[in-house]
Order: C-alpha cells, then structure tokens, then sequence
C-alpha cells in the first residue's frame, strides 16, 4: 500500500525556497556533494588596458578554483567550465577568449584553497608566489606540478540558471606532472584517492 501521508499535496508545499520543482537548495546542495569531482585551477590573463599602446601595462592574471570542469567532444576536442554568472572569471572570459585549466594534484589542496576562499586578496597577490609557466598559446599561467593542463579558446556561452557554460577548443594539452593521485572534492572537503 501506498503511504500518500509524507507526499506533499503540490511542489510548492515541498519547496519552503519557492522552486516549483520541488526541490529545496539544502536538499539539492547535499545531493550533489555526494558527487565526487576533479579540482581544477582556471586562469586567463587580462587584456592589456590599452592595446593600441604597446607600452600599455599588461592586464593582470586571473585564477579561480572550479570543480564543474569536463569533456564535451573528442572531435573536435572541447570543454566546459561552469562559472557562476558575474564572477570576475565570467566577466573576463566574456571579453577575453583565450583561458586555461591547470588540473590540480592531490599535493596542490593549498592551491585549491586560496582560489576559492570567499573576500580574498587580488589576484596579483594570490599568483605572486605561485610556481607556473605562462601559456604559449593563452598567455594565461599553468601551474607548475599540475597533473595536467589545457589551454582553450571559447567556442560557445551558454546561460545555464545562476551560471554560465563556457565551452572552449582545446588548443594544449601537456601532462607536466604525471606522479600522484588527482585532488578530488566531495562532501564539501577536498580529498584524494586512497
């Protein structure tokens, strides 16, 4: 026999947030940490200020934590970073199409953390002691010691709810640092295969 007692009469009676499907930001939240996934460093570099002035100081680095990064299509080669909408990486890869991904290594939590700390300090500050190698493609830094890295061209932005899908050609990809496990994030800490 059915027990109809715990179904709510309608979706909205499930939803105190007001989402008509049913589903509470709590609810929704800890289903998708249970979903374990790869920690990834994206960065691009800022258009100069002035590019009609060659003596223009360069645009400063850019780099944030992300975890919603994956492959779309193996021909051509395309990823997709999700960004929440009017971040400061959102803004930049608006104007800027040239990024990258530094996939990070069990070792490079520290990495991963200064990236996603809320209130941080600038992005000049965050990069200034940070081992890595510009990209020759992007401009943009790899981290050293990363278990791989990318560099990509958007091809594609897709409004997604409260983010934005940026789909980009991989136009690099480099396995710099091949040895360890791959950071992981999964129910709200970072981890690592063991």
């Amino acid at each position: 026999m059915l027990n109809t007692s715990a179904v709510p009469s309608s979706p909205a009676a499930a939803a105190p947030c007001g989402h008509a499907e049913g589903v509470t930001d709590e609810e929704f939240r800890a289903a998708m940490s249970r979903l374990a996934a790869g920690v990834v460093l994206v960065t691009a570099q800022e258009p100069p200020l002035d590019p009609d002035d060659p003596a223009a100081p360069a645009g400063e680095d850019v780099g944030m934590t992300a975890t919603a990064f994956l492959s779309v299509s193996l021909d051509p080669p395309l990823a997709l970073v999700s960004l929440r909408e009017g971040s400061r990486m959102d803004d930049l890869l608006a104007e800027q199409p040239l990024w990258a991904v530094s996939v990070l290594a069990e070792s490079q939590r520290q990495i991963a953390g200064r990236f996603a700390m809320k209130g941080r300090i600038s992005d000049r500050l965050l990069f200034a002691d940070l081992p890595c190698a510009r990209g020759e493609i992007s401009g943009a830094p790899l981290v050293s010691g990363a278990l791989a890295t990318l560099e990509l061209r958007t091809e594609q932005r897709v409004t997604a709810g409260d983010h934005t899908l940026v789909v980009g050609r991989v136009l690099s990809a480099r396995l710099p640092g091949a040895d360890g496990g791959p950071l992981l994030y999964f129910q709200g800490r970072y981890r690592h295969l063991g």
